[in-house]
């Protein structure tokens, strides 16, 4: 059988904007919880986070904004940027995500690549000026007409009340479900980021059903300690939460393991989100076993590769007995497979899950193009309303990723079972080749963790002259054991894997590089690696 599968068709797709979506959610709920910031102690009901959303809509277009005009946010998470997510949606603006890591360069680069006539910025956040580094690139843009930080006399202007004029008197413009709304830009490895352009079609559907599949209502509570500005935390988060009447728990402006506990325990929070990484700091933290987590049900573990034991650990001991894996990329929404509450214990714990609702998804040869058997690897593609309008102002770039029949290629090497469930083996670029042989570093990393003194692992290729690469293991020890060295390792891997398979060095490291949504930087560990052991 052929590794393609389509996802079911019911419930059907919402046909409307976001501003639509959240006005419905806004009237049926006004009175229960929307919004809580914990850092603050702010919390807003349905109604009076309509009534600060329609303010800054409004302050935008008597600032001059309109439909199709870029508005940058850049600032970590708090209640205004959820605000300007939704008041930006409601009158056609674009939002163009800018990461919170981001320093002069790039943030010139997306800003300028963008064409953003606006900038919502917050002042400050830890050792990081935002203002300052605002006035280092501000004359390099000319686009750039207004900048406004969050908190200034600037933002109570632009949010003050004006009695005379509804939003829907100061619009004299047409939206559409199909009207881009929201520029990502992509952590490539290499090159620039490119800005993945998405409509209200995209996201709103893909926060609804992502939330679907963990049967979300009015009733759950969910824990946000993911990013904003990326997908994980404005579309899987927020729309997941306004599509449902769920209410929206900021935890801090950036993650922080047992800020994140005890804001479960004290909102009694019913899900939580993360990548794996949060899960392992949350799991790990010495009060772990201080904070009362039973009111979680359910949650979302992504973007990152899976570990099968911290999934584990999130069911067992954090008592998320519905939590759910879910796969994707930015230029996808994000999600195209997640596995289901009713899923045994080893599609919840061994896969990405199946295809999503109103998607296909296929398998095939990286060098071909032809769908592979199931069971075989190959690049996964997936097609249908999720997919991106493309990389804002470059159709070139648009047009390697996403064919001319609509399949966008992820770059991932994914293996699908009979029953229809995928697993992800890697990514193209991080498949290793040891002497003709085909290598996955997941395998090998899903091994070792059951290594009682390893807390987490990557593995990489490096550069060898007689193979053409060989394996080196990045090792994070558990708290208070002895550090591994190679030979430990690969004693430990003896006759349980293949000779090619183990790990030629280990290096152990208290941390891994990461992107700040937390997905590991293999072209650094790669790049220092190589360094280091003096390897050509």
């Amino acid at each position: 059988m052929e590794s393609y599968a389509q996802g079911e068709t019911e419930p059907a797709l919402l046909d409307q904007t976001i501003g639509d979506s959240f006005q419905a959610t806004a009237a049926a709920y006004a009175d229960r919880e929307a919004l809580v910031e914990v850092a603050s102690g702010r919390r807003w009901t349905w109604a009076e986070l309509d009534r600060d959303v329609d303010a800054l809509a409004l302050g935008l277009v008597r600032a001059g904004i309109t439909k199709g005009d870029r508005v940058g946010m850049w600032s970590p998470n708090c209640a205004e940027w959820t605000i300007a997510q939704f008041a930006t949606a409601k009158i056609g603006a674009i939002l163009v995500n800018i990461n919170p890591a981001y320093r002069t360069h790039e943030l010139a680069y997306a800003l300028e690549q963008s064409g953003t006539r606006l900038l919502l910025s917050a002042e400050e956040f830890k050792a990081s000026s935002y203002r300052a580094m605002v006035g280092e690139v501000r004359d390099q843009l000319p686009m750039l007409e207004q900048v406004v930080f969050l908190d200034s006399p600037e933002w109570t202007d632009l949010v003050a009340p004006d009695p005379g004029l509804t939003l829907a008197q100061a619009m004299d413009w047409e939206l559409s479900p199909d009207d881009p709304i929201n520029i990502q830009y992509t952590s490539g490895t290499t090159g620039y980021p490119k800005g993945a352009t998405l409509s209200h079609r995209n996201i709103l559907n893909n926060g609804y059903f992502t939330t679907e599949l963990i049967n979300f209502t009015a009733d759950d509570r969910l824990c946000i300690p993911v990013p904003f500005y990326h997908c994980f935390g404005m579309v899987m988060g927020n729309l997941g939460c306004t599509t449902h009447g769920a209410t929206m728990v900021i935890p801090a402006p950036g993650f922080d393991p047992e800020i994140t506990l005890r804001t479960i325990a004290e909102e009694r929070c019913t899900a939580v989100y993360g990548v794996p990484t949060m899960f392992i700091a949350m799991q790990n933290h010495p009060t772990f076993a201080e904070h009362d987590l039973s009111s979680l049900r359910t949650g979302i573990m992504a973007g990152s590769i899976c570990p099968v034991e911290v999934m584990k650990r999130c069911i067992e001991d954090m008592g998320m007995t519905e939590v759910s894996i879910a796969y994707g990329m930015t230029e996808t929404s994000p999600v195209s497979c997640q596995t289901r509450d009713d899923d045994d214990l080893d599609r919840r714990t061994a896969s990405i899950g199946r295809v999503h609702p109103h998607l296909e998804i296929k398998i095939v040869d990286p060098t071909t193009g032809e769908t592979v058997e199931r069971g075989q690897p190959g690049e996964l593609c997936t097609r249908g309303y999720s997919v991106m309008l493309g990389y804002w102002n470059d159709p070139e770039k648009t047009a390697e990723a996403v064919d001319a029949d609509g399949w966008m290629h992820t770059g991932d090497l994914a293996e699908m079972r009979e029953d229809g469930y995928c697993n992800i083996v890697g990514r193209i670029k991080d498949m290793v080749i040891r002497g003709g042989e085909n290598i996955y570093p997941r395998e090998i990393e899903e091994f070792l963790y059951q290594h009682p003194d390893i807390e987490d692992v990557q593995v990489i290729g490096v550069p060898d002259q007689k193979y053409g690469e060989e394996l080196c293991a990045w090792v994070k020890m558990r708290a208070g054991a002895a550090p591994l060295d190679a030979d430990a390792v690969r004693e430990f891997c003896a006759g349980r894997l293949s000779h090619y398979k183990i790990p030629r060095y280990v290096m152990v490291v208290e941390d891994f590089p990461m992107t700040v949504t937390g997905k590991i930087r293999k072209v650094a560990m790669r790049e220092r690696t190589a360094e280091q052991l003096g390897l050509a």
